[in-house]
């Protein structure tokens, strides 16, 4: 598919992240103001809170857009996707026959602050990366015990916190925790200093599920997609997570970025899954390509310094689909909920660059990162350090990106008592 032209001339450049073939969707405010929602094209943002009040939407026989986030829409399903998708097309195309409408409702992106783009009902992080789950497993448990016996059978995943997901921008502070030193008898109570970024995407369930559903249907109900930074305090997880796995030391803060590029915008960016070691069992079987073609990237910048991109990868690289994820949560009956976030867990290729995490490219802080932009070392982040993570699927003259998920890391907070 090629680039498809708008009348709003800055989602017609090759670099715009947003052009008429994504039109993702998130939550505006202006300073003071009320939550809006809009859609993306190019540097501007149509403000469809706005159209609808001033009754000049009218696709819909409720108001959708007034509830501060995009939960109501997704629950009315696919075929309202589709009509919406439809009518921002011929609305915002080059040839638009209601142009001069629209223009007063079109705000610059430079002028609002992006919020959470929709109200998160529960969490759910993966371990869907084999590249991931290699490279960690090797760590502590040597390359020949790497993968748990499960991993090549089932998507793992953990429950996390809803509660503590955040937009793009929001400062995240390093967390405490019991840590247990190798030299140590017992734990201490101390702030975490392996303090760690994960590069995922996060998929959005725009439909309810009351019992098990097929992959084909899970993916239908998949309402777009978001890029995720699992924050982990790896000290804090060595010492908790077992036998039941992470907790605290994933509490601290889920970044997501504040755009939802939805399915319909990544149709002509199908990848299939890696080739199997074994049959999966049958309702894990996919029935074509669930994965994306999506490039992604990691930049981390020290504070008062220069930004160093310092890993390279794509969504390829995941073994187990979002689709997938989604059919083995319901496998037991677990309802899903408008609004579920699933995790796909860390994005790593086989080369080092491409690892998704400072565990990996650290290998655990044995092998510490320079900074060829600050001269800095990192084996795990500091405090003042920011982390960016960027993704983008690239078509023919055009790019669907997802806006940038960012976080810079702030100082513990004073001593617990």
């Amino acid at each position: 598919m090629a680039l498809m032209k708008s009348w709003v001339a800055s989602a017609n450049s090759e670099e715009s992240g947003f052009p008429l073939n994504n039109l993702p969707y998130g939550v505006f405010a202006h300073a003071g103001g009320s939550a809006h929602c809009g859609v993306a094209i190019g540097d501007q943002i149509l403000d469809l809170t706005a159209l609808e009040a001033a009754s000049q939407l009218g696709l819909f026989d409720t108001r959708l857009f007034d509830r501060g986030g995009w939960n109501a829409f997704m629950a009315e399903g696919p075929e309202a996707w589709a009509k919406l998708r439809r009518w921002l097309i011929g609305a915002l195309g080059e040839n638009s026959p209601i142009q001069a409408l629209l223009e007063p409702y079109m705000v610059a992106q430079s002028a609002v602050t992006m919020q959470l783009p929709f109200q998160i009902s529960e969490f759910t992080d993966f371990y869907a990366g084999r590249h991931h789950a290699e490279n960690v497993g090797t760590m502590f448990r040597g390359p020949e015990n790497a993968l748990p016996p499960n991993w090549l059978n089932m998507p793992i995943g953990y429950n996390g916190r809803a509660s503590s997901v955040v937009v793009s921008g929001t400062p995240v502070r390093r967390p405490w925790g019991q840590v247990k030193p190798a030299d140590a008898d017992a734990p201490i109570l101390a702030p975490s200093r392996r303090f760690d970024f994960e590069l995922e995407i996060g998929a959005i369930v725009g439909q309810p599920s009351s019992g098990p559903v097929t992959v084909a249907e899970a993916d239908r109900m998949i309402f777009g997609y978001v890029l995720l930074n699992d924050w982990s305090a790896r000290d804090i997880q060595a010492w908790e997570y077992q036998p039941l796995g992470p907790f605290q030391a994933k509490a601290t803060a889920t970044s997501i970025s504040p755009w939802i590029v939805t399915r319909a915008a990544l149709e002509p960016f199908r990848a299939p899954t890696p080739p199997r070691e074994g049959p999966l069992l049958p309702y894990l079987q996919e029935p074509g390509p669930m994965l994306y073609d999506i490039d992604l990237e990691v930049a981390l910048r020290p504070e008062g310094k220069g930004e160093t991109t310092i890993a390279r990868t794509n969504m390829r690289a995941l073994y187990y689909s979002p689709a997938q994820q989604l059919a083995h949560h319901t496998l037991s009956g677990c309802p899903m909920r408008v609004g579920d976030l699933l995790g796909t867990g860390t994005i790593s290729g086989p080369e080092r660059e491409s690892r998704g995490s400072m565990l990996e490219l650290s290998w655990g802080g044995k092998e510490p990162l320079t900074l060829p932009e600050s001269g800095e070392v990192r084996s795990f982040l500091e405090d003042g350090d920011t982390v960016t993570l960027k993704g983008a699927a690239r078509g023919a003259g055009y790019r669907i990106g997802f806006g940038e998920c960012s976080g810079t890391l702030m100082p513990a907070s004073p001593a617990a008592s």
